[in-house]
């Protein structure tokens, strides 16, 4: 089977695009890969200038379309859904390809997703709130599937004693801090991390450098930008690692989606103690595998 893969892939670490793309190799799919975000435009031109927004994203779909006809796909899947158009969609349909979208990031921006979801023949959310938000559009074919992990990269591994002082923590944090316009949707994550600096901790992810000078939890920070392959290290080193999601703390944007780094704890063997959300509840069960 032929699958044309659309997503996004970061050329400086390992991504779900690269997962997703070997687990259908490993299905014996001949895979094709377009990137969606191939914008000839920087973003913050774009989003300043409309028509130029429009003619680079019709271009990038253009762009697709071209593709689809030189591979010739059974399948179309599309990961995160905001630059491919409607027609782009009806246009693959129309040479006989089976569509797809599989919703990634909580919604944040989910207007272009909302229209184009009607016209795949199938839709994939990473989180129930896309489901409850489509569904309140009437969007048909719904199906809940969360991303989980890839246990031949997600694993407990082995650690040099270099590794394991460098690592080595009571308990751990991997994630992420804004300190601009949405700082205040990271308050519970910074607020729970707070409440832990009698421990041992170490707090690895990019934004947490740019903590006040005279924060409690300045002097645990680890790393910033950190590699997954590093990650698995970090868990592997820890006894707990703790887990807080996004939150819209206005409580206009629902995300109940269980983060993949849910799975990836897990599937390295540390101790996970994660806070009250809905899928992650509804895939594990508290006491038992949290």
């Amino acid at each position: 089977m032929k699958v044309l893969f659309s997503s996004n892939i970061n050329p400086n670490f390992i991504t779900f695009s690269d997962y997703i793309e070997k687990a259908f190799r490993e299905v014996d799919c001949e895979t094709c890969f377009f990137e969606n975000r191939a914008f000839v435009l920087p973003g913050r031109i774009r989003d300043r200038i409309a028509f130029l927004q429009d003619w680079d994203l019709i271009r990038l779909n253009k762009r697709l379309l071209e593709k689809a006809e030189e591979f010739k796909p059974q399948i179309y899947l599309e990961a995160g859904g905001w630059n491919i158009l409607p027609d782009t969609i009806e246009k693959l349909k129309t040479m006989g390809i089976k569509t797809a979208l599989w919703t990634i990031d909580p919604p944040h921006t989910f207007k272009a997703i909302i229209t184009a979801s009607h016209h795949y023949d199938f839709v994939f959310c990473q989180g129930t709130e896309a489901i409850q938000i489509l569904s309140e559009y009437n969007v048909k074919n719904l199906h809940w599937l969360p991303f989980a992990c890839d246990p031949y990269f997600h694993k407990s591994v082995e650690l040099a004693p270099s590794e394991r002082k460098k690592y080595g923590t009571e308990i751990c944090f991997v994630g992420s801090w804004n300190s601009e316009n949405n700082s205040q949707n990271y308050a519970k994550r910074q607020a729970a991390l707070e409440c832990l600096t009698d421990y041992d901790l170490g707090i690895w992810g990019p934004g947490w450098n740019d903590l006040p000078v005279e924060a409690n939890l300045k002097k645990f920070i680890r790393g910033f930008h950190t590699k997954p392959e590093e990650w698995v290290k970090i868990y592997s080193a820890t006894r707990i690692a703790i887990i807080v999601h996004y939150q819209d703390m206005k409580g206009n944007l629902p995300c109940y989606q269980a983060s993949p780094k849910v799975f990836e704890v897990l599937a390295c063997g540390a101790l996970l103690v994660v806070d009250d959300q809905r899928d992650v509840l509804s895939l594990f069960e508290s006491g038992r595998h949290l």
